[in-house]
């Protein structure tokens, strides 16, 4: 019987660079370190205003423990799942970063080969290069989304809608929390104006966006629909109330609203409102293969990863983008191993604990040992 899932085998992942170069992530971080200007490396690790809600990202992840399970045949760990019609290796999703263009000359196209060569999902920015058909041409057998910043009429927001199915990508996605552009000081202080945010118009049809726009679009077309930046129940239970497939529990990245709830601390309530009748995507500060299997657990079926992509795309382009999420593949298989269970269909909330964090919260708290990777940092 076909069931409309794709069951081909994974793609084995072909890194093009030697494991060696590589043995962790905080190697990855150091590396694009020592390759980004500063106004590039404040772009990936900064936040808005006193950039509260970025810590509490962290921090809300780091105020869950596991409660492992013992004496149980873990010789069989899968890390894999099955979204949208497709298998893929982790549970992970490239979240949409604008201006991807800036960490390699590749941008977007550079990132959806390696999510491809993997076997992970991508989401395409719609203000990062080269554009909505050029990365569809980079990967036309990956599991791609697009995701819109509305700077139009109704007509613009169809344009795009339509470009998207004509391009083979699997769902579209609304962003909605960001009526308002942000006051990102790291730039303010050193009066520097990324390229990407000069001339910007059409601000004023993201300001106006509301619930109608989320209906026509639902009424007219069939491409699954994404609503990113749900950050309260009561707008979750509306997005499903309207159709919505996919529910992405974002702040952002702690970017838009400052003193907001970290990603993890609202995921829990969202879940509840969603009650199974949407998917959720999550992401914020998500950086480790532990934090993949803390929200896989809480109820999310999707994990965004934006800031560790872009320092992985910044390493080593492409290349680092596989050899980021085989690093992931490889923690998350562990952590799965040692909670006593062979993949994520045997988790539930008895194995999270609240617990006190250990580490400040901060941009770089998940890589403690950065001072010790084998570039300068």
């Amino acid at each position: 019987m076909n069931d409309g899932i794709n069951n081909q085998p994974v793609k084995a992942a072909q890194t093009g660079i030697g494991s060696g170069e590589f043995q962790n992530l905080h190697e990855l971080v150091a590396k694009a370190r020592a390759n980004l200007n500063q106004n590039a490396w404040d772009y990936i690790v900064g936040g808005t205003e006193t950039e509260t809600t970025l810590r509490r990202n962290r921090m809300a992840l780091d105020e869950i423990a596991f409660r492992p399970r013992v004496l149980r045949n873990v010789g069989q760990v899968d890390a894999s799942v099955e979204v949208m019609g497709r298998k893929l290796r982790l549970p992970v999703l490239l979240a949409p970063v604008g201006a991807l263009e800036t960490f390699d000359p590749g941008g977007g196209g550079a990132v959806v080969r390696g999510a491809d060569t993997f076997g992970a999902a991508h989401m395409l920015s719609s203000v990062s290069e080269p554009g909505l058909e050029n990365v569809a041409k980079a990967a036309p057998d990956a599991l791609r989304i697009y995701q819109l910043y509305v700077r139009g009429d109704d007509a613009f927001v169809e344009d795009r809608i339509e470009r998207a199915i004509a391009n083979g990508y699997a769902a579209f996605c609304l962003t909605v929390d960001t009526a308002h552009y942000s006051r990102r000081e790291r730039d303010l202080a050193k009066r520097y104006v990324r390229a990407n945010r000069r001339d910007v118009s059409g601000r004023e049809f993201q300001m106006a966006l509301d619930w109608r726009t989320v209906k026509r679009i639902k009424d007219k077309y069939k491409i699954p629909l994404v609503i990113k930046g749900i950050a309260t129940a009561e707008d979750a239970a509306i997005a499903v109330d309207h159709g919505v497939e996919w529910i992405y529990v974002s702040n952002h990245g702690g970017r838009q609203l400052d003193h907001g709830r970290g990603a993890m601390q609202i995921l829990p309530e969202v879940a509840a409102a969603v009650a199974g009748r949407a998917k959720i995507m999550i992401d914020g500060s998500f950086c480790r293969g532990t934090d993949i299997v803390k929200a896989i657990t809480a109820g999310a079926d999707l994990v965004g990863i934006g800031r560790l992509q872009c320092w992985a795309l910044a390493a080593a382009g492409e290349a680092g983008i596989v050899r980021m999420l085989e690093l992931l593949e490889d923690e998350v298989q562990r952590c799965l191993g040692l909670l006593g269970v062979n993949n994520f269909a045997e988790l539930d909330k008895s194995y999270l604990h609240a617990a006190a964090p250990t580490n400040l919260p901060d941009v770089f708290s998940a890589f403690p040992l950065l001072e010790i990777a084998p570039y300068r940092y």
